[in-house]
């Protein structure tokens, strides 16, 4: 390895791609992200991840965001980059560009809509694994690519691939997330998703998992922080309970309309970049964006991080 590799755990961010009013890639707004969240306590940035629209992205749109962000963010906060493509050997060329421009880690997905078997899936994240020296996390999230990473593949994987750290769970099956954490044995940091249909954020601190890769960052990054620390005393515990509760309005809000559509339009309504969704992901209907209004409102966002 050519560095000691970066381990996610607390609060790891999958950040929207904002958009100029025109539809392109808002380079500027992208860094005006990234440091509100250095100054508001994230752990690290996943950019690119399913909250980040890559399939609506252009593989040369995909290169310029990580030459011009993987050096950003470098000494600033760590970031991975989803680099997931429809073939093997496009995916490790896009892991490769990313290692070569600055990025901490890359995150990987089972390729979406081809659903292949549990041996071609684990050949395909070994394969990338192995073509790189950064990080490598996993995101597990069969509701979007139809195939579940079974235990047995994410553990196999753990005691060969020594640059797998991670793996976000988006399931909400406990006994899955037992199974990791048994299996591999502290080789790999568990995060879990904050979806409220899943809640799995307390039964994975719970468990000793380390944290969250989460949506409602976005748009509340220090309160998220906060509740996605792992668990090392009863009174971190208790104040991630009360946390947990206390935000789940805001979680739900951010949730109300498949991901990102509401996070980009939350994200819109505080006065940062964010722009629409690229076509065909429609964005919000009005009612629901005054529901987002009233939630912002509610929890007092705006002058909490000193936004207009």
């Amino acid at each position: 390895m050519t560095k000691e590799l970066y381990r996610p755990q607390g609060s790891w961010v999958a950040l929207i791609t904002p958009f100029t009013p025109d539809g392109q890639v808002d380079l500027d707004g992208y860094k005006t992200l990234i440091d509100f969240h250095v100054a508001n306590h994230t752990s690290a940035l996943l950019i690119m991840g399913s909250t980040g629209e890559p399939t609506t992205l252009s593989l040369a749109e995909r290169k310029e965001i990580i030459k011009n962000l993987g050096p950003y963010c470098q000494g600033k906060i760590p970031v991975f980059f989803g680099v997931t493509l429809g073939t093997t050997q496009d995916t490790i060329d896009l892991a490769r560009y990313a290692q070569h421009n600055g990025a901490d880690g890359v995150v990987l997905v089972a390729p979406a809509y081809i659903a292949p078997p549990q041996e071609a899936v684990f050949n395909f994240l070994k394969a990338v694994c192995d073509s790189i020296d950064i990080a490598v996390g996993l995101y597990n999230n069969p509701a979007r690519v139809v195939v579940n990473l079974a235990p047995s593949t994410i553990v196999r994987l753990s005691q060969e691939c020594p640059n797998l750290v991670a793996d976000k769970e988006a399931v909400p099956d406990v006994a899955q997330l037992a199974s990791v954490m048994d299996g591999t044995s502290g080789r790999i940091r568990l995060l879990t998703c904050d979806s409220p249909a899943y809640a799995m954020i307390l039964p994975t601190l719970a468990m000793g998992g380390h944290g969250t890769a989460n949506v409602t960052g976005n748009v509340a990054p220090r309160e998220i922080a906060e509740m996605s620390q792992p668990w090392t005393n009863w009174e971190q515990a208790k104040r991630s309970r009360e946390l947990y509760f206390e935000l789940l309005p805001l979680m739900e809000a951010v949730y109300s309309a498949p991901n990102p559509i509401a996070t980009k339009a939350m994200v819109r309504l505080l006065g940062l970049p964010a722009g629409y969704c690229r076509l065909p992901l429609p964005d919000v209907p009005p009612r629901t964006l005054r529901a987002m209004e009233a939630v912002i409102e509610r929890f007092d966002l705006k002058a909490k991080y000193g936004l207009k």
